[in-house]
């Protein structure tokens, strides 16, 4: 897969996981697990690029004695959600032009 095509399904995909609720790096990575792996550096980088692009905020909170960061997204990233649903139509669009007539192979 084209590597920033992955990079931008990555980061949705982490954008969609906070989504609903704020979350911390442990957690985020055991929610997507059913749909990928991923890996905690992984997450990290992905994590840190969407704060410098504004489309989630992070803030510590304390739980059983330790320092947690937590992950909020913003109305950026709630946007950039919302643009990537409105991507995905045309790519699928694309994607039964670029395989009509395949099953009859």
């Amino acid at each position: 897969m084209d590597i920033q095509l992955k990079r931008g399904l990555l980061d949705v995909c982490v954008l969609t996981a906070i989504k609903n609720e704020d979350s911390y790096g442990y957690k985020i990575i055991k929610d997507m697990k059913p749909f990928i792996e991923l890996s905690e550096s992984t997450l990290y980088t992905i994590l840190k690029r969407l704060e410098v692009a504004e489309m989630l905020t992070v803030y510590t909170s304390e739980y059983e004695g330790r320092i947690r960061k937590y992950y909020h997204i913003t109305d950026c990233g709630l946007k950039r959600i919302e643009e990537f649903k409105e991507d995905w139509k045309e790519m699928w669009s694309l994607y039964q032009f670029i395989t009509k007539g395949d099953e009859d192979e």
